[in-house]
């Protein structure tokens, strides 16, 4: 497989969605990644410089905007990848 330069894998997969989320340190991703954990059936990866995290999950877009405003940080849908 080639490398792909700044695509998260998490996004390329068929159910991939991509999110912005106010993560600002290590502490912001550890709580995204601990709400995230919860509901089972998700993957996802955090890019913090960007403030996006990429999920996949058979889980329906509300339910992962629904989760991560658990966090209490802003989160926005920035749609399908």
């Amino acid at each position: 497989l080639p490398k792909l330069t700044g695509i998260k894998p998490s996004c390329l997969r068929p159910n991939g969605h991509e999110f912005s989320v106010d993560v600002t340190c290590e502490g912001c991703s550890n709580v995204v990644s601990r709400v995230l954990n919860k509901p089972g059936g998700v993957e996802f990866d955090i890019d913090l410089p960007k403030k996006k995290v990429c999920i996949n999950s058979e889980h329906s877009v509300d339910i992962l905007l629904e989760t991560l405003e658990k966090t209490g940080k802003a989160v926005s849908y920035l749609g399908p990848k």
